[in-house]
C-alpha cells in the first residue's frame, strides 16, 4: 500500500534491531511520521504473552501491523474470540486489510484441531479464488514487498491455543495433551513449509501450557504499563510511547541516564567519576564550591550535612 511511513519500507531492506530503531527515533526531530512500536514477526512460530489480560488489542495490532508490510493473506484459527470484528474493525486502517484476514473458528478440540488441519485445504481455496478474480479482471496484483506473494499466505495466527484442549471435558489430560503437541506440530510445519511466521498465544502459564513455549522459535511479552503497554522480545523493545501532539514520552532508565549525562556535558559539567564504595559510604561527591566530600546512600541527608552549605 502506498500509504506506509518510508521508515517502515526501509526496515524491511535494512532490517535492524527494535531498540536501535526506537533510539534513532528519539534522536530525530520529527518523529509523528515513523510510528515503529510493534515488533516484526520472524519466521517460525511466535508466542505471545500479555501481562494481566488476554491483549486482544495488542495481538490484533501485532497481525495489522504485519499485513501493512507483507502481502498475501493471513489464516486465523481462532478460539475464546479473539477474532472479534468490533476491536478489529476500530484497529484497521481499511476495510480491504481486514479482507486479507480468512477465520476459522474451533469450539471444541476437535472443532480447533480440524481447522488446523484443514488450514492447507483454506489456503488452495484462497489462492484458486484470488487467481481467478484476477484473470477476470486482467489484473496482476503487485505489492510493495517483492519477497511475498499476494496469493500465499503471510501469516497463521492462532490465539489461546491451549484453551479448547484444557476445557474439554470429553477428552482424557493424556489426551488432551496428546491433540494440542499435534495441532503445535502442524502449526511448526505450515510455519517452515511457507516460510512464514506463526503468532500463538495461551490461556494460562501452566504445566499444561508449557508444550506452546517449547515450540516456540521466538517469544514476545507484553506487561501493562502507566505509560503504555511495552512489547519486550530478544530482538525488541517497545522504548517510545505517543502523547498527543506527536510527542513520545520515553520511559527506559538507561535512556534517561544518557540523555543526562549528554546535558551535563552541553553545559559543561562533568559527571563524577564514580568510586570504590567504603564502609562508611558510597563513593565521593563534589559540591557547588568544589569541594570533595564522602557520599552516603542518601543524597538528601548529604546535601543537609555538608559543610559550608548551612547544614549540621
Amino acid at each position: 500500500m502506498s500509504d506506509h511511513p518510508p521508515s517502515n519500507r526501509l526496515e524491511i531492506e535494512q532490517p535492524t534491531r527494535g531498540a536501535d530503531r526506537n533510539r534513532s527515533i528519539s534522536s530525530q526531530p520529527d518523529t509523528a511520521s515513523d510510528d515503529i512500536l510493534l515488533p516484526s514477526l520472524e519466521d517460525g512460530i511466535t508466542v505471545l504473552d500479555v501481562d494481566g489480560s488476554r491483549g486482544v488489542p495488542i495481538l490484533q495490532s501485532i497481525v495489522l501491523d504485519h499485513l501493512l508490510m507483507r502481502d498475501g493473506p493471513a489464516f486465523w484459527v481462532d478460539a475464546n474470540g479473539h477474532a472479534t470484528t468490533t476491536t478489529l474493525s476500530r484497529i484497521a486502517p481499511s476495510q480491504r486489510l481486514l479482507d486479507r484476514i480468512h477465520v476459522a473458528r474451533g469450539f471444541t478440540a476437535s472443532q480447533h484441531y480440524g481447522a488446523v488441519c484443514d488450514l492447507p485445504m483454506a489456503v488452495n481455496h484462497c489462492i484458486q479464488e484470488s487467481t481467478t478474480e484476477d484473470s477476470l479482471r486482467g489484473q496482476q496484483s503487485t505489492g510493495h514487498d517483492e519477497d511475498t506473494s499476494p496469493y500465499t499466505p503471510s501469516l497463521i495466527v492462532a490465539p489461546a491455543i491451549d484453551a479448547q484442549y484444557r476445557a474439554d471435558d470429553t477428552l482424557g489430560e493424556a489426551q488432551a495433551e496428546t491433540l494440542q503437541a499435534r495441532a503445535l506440530a502442524k502449526l511448526a510445519t505450515y510455519a517452515e513449509g511457507y516460510d512464514i511466521p506463526v503468532l500463538v498465544t495461551r490461556s494460562k502459564r501452566d504445566e499444561f501450557a508449557a508444550p506452546v513455549e517449547t515450540a516456540a522459535d521466538h517469544r514476545l511479552e507484553c506487561e501493562q504499563t502507566r505509560m503504555g503497554p511495552k512489547i519486550s522480545g530478544d530482538d525488541f523493545e517497545t522504548l517510545l510511547y505517543p502523547v498527543d501532539g506527536g510527542a513520545y514520552y520515553q520511559t527506559t532508565f538507561a535512556y534517561w541516564r544518557q540523555l543526562l549525562a549528554a546535558r551535563a556535558t552541553q553545559v559543561g559539567v562533568e559527571p563524577a567519576t564514580p568510586s570504590t564504595p567504603t564502609q562508611e559510604g558510597v563513593g565521593t561527591g563534589v559540591t557547588a564550591d568544589g569541594e570533595t566530600v564522602a557520599a552516603t546512600a542518601d543524597p538528601l541527608l548529604d546535601a543537609w550535612t555538608a559543610t559550608g552549605t548551612g547544614g549540621r
